[in-house]
């Protein structure tokens, strides 16, 4: 065997160390260590139950409307009107996700939000498709994303506030003012957001959004969330197609939930007791 000198051994061991540490702690990965964990006590305490406020979204929408293009205009215009006289269009529908921006736009329910090494992410109320993942763990956006309905969040902390950078988000997203009155973003959208708390208990999101195809400039408007504690206040589970089911056994005798029977203008008939 040839006598290797102690020192490139050592060497050697290293690099072999360096190599397997980079391997592990991939960002977004981990391996986190304790000093990370620690970290997360000096960000701001974004902790408790927040409430979106319905109000002051009822006020922007009246008061601060996007720069749409002159076509999207005459067609958001058709859709108040339908839902002035009670024939809504449903924005969300099909249990499809909410979508980046509206997500943040029209909000109904409560969300959480959750710090972690390298992550911020957003638990909204109800079904699960209202989840975020913000990446802070300063990797870049993907240069060929896999569109989604949420897109691909990465940010940063300026102070006590969160920078949110927000692409890859599917065409088929709505750029909503209301339940009822949403355009889809048809492709190239892109949001900007800067979250802080604007007292101890209420929390804004200022919002730049750019949506080439639908609006003639960036959109520029805030959100603001309501800080509630105690148990009673928990997001709570739900699904949204529980109205188009029912509990049923199937041929084993295994709970399971069946397609509701439907009249023949297509409602769901109530289920006998």
């Amino acid at each position: 065997m040839a006598f290797v000198p102690k020192p490139l051994i050592l060497a050697a061991a290293a690099v072999l160390a360096l190599v397997g540490a980079a391997a592990f702690a991939r960002p977004g990965n981990g391996p986190y260590a304790a000093a990370d964990w620690a970290a997360l006590a000096k960000l701001p305490d974004w902790s408790g139950v927040w409430v979106p406020d319905v109000g002051d979204q009822k006020r922007q929408e009246a008061g601060n409307r996007p720069p749409f293009t002159p076509k999207v205009a005459a067609e958001m215009a058709r859709l108040a009107a339908d839902s002035r006289a009670g024939r809504p269009f449903l924005v969300l529908h099909d249990c499809l996700p909410y979508g980046m921006p509206s997500l943040m736009l029209i909000p109904h329910n409560s969300m959480e939000v959750l710090f972690t090494p390298g992550r911020v992410t957003i638990l909204g109320e109800s079904d699960g498709n209202r989840l975020r993942r913000i990446y802070t763990d300063g990797r870049k956006h993907p240069g060929d994303p896999d569109l989604t309905a949420h897109g691909h969040s990465i940010g940063r902390w300026e102070g006590d506030t969160l920078v949110v950078d927000t692409t890859g988000i599917k065409p088929q997203s709505y750029l909503a003012i209301s339940e009822d009155v949403g355009v889809p973003t048809d492709g190239g959208a892109h949001v900007v957001e800067r979250i802080r708390l604007k007292s101890p208990n209420v929390l804004a999101d200022e919002l730049t959004i750019e949506a080439p195809k639908v609006l003639t400039g960036p959109w520029r408007t805030t959100r603001l969330w309501t800080r509630v504690h105690g148990e009673q206040n928990d997001i709570v589970e739900g699904a949204c197609v529980e109205g188009a089911v029912r509990a049923a056994r199937d041929a084993n005798g295994h709970e399971i939930y069946e397609p509701a029977p439907t009249s023949k203008d297509g409602s769901t008939v109530p289920h006998a007791r």
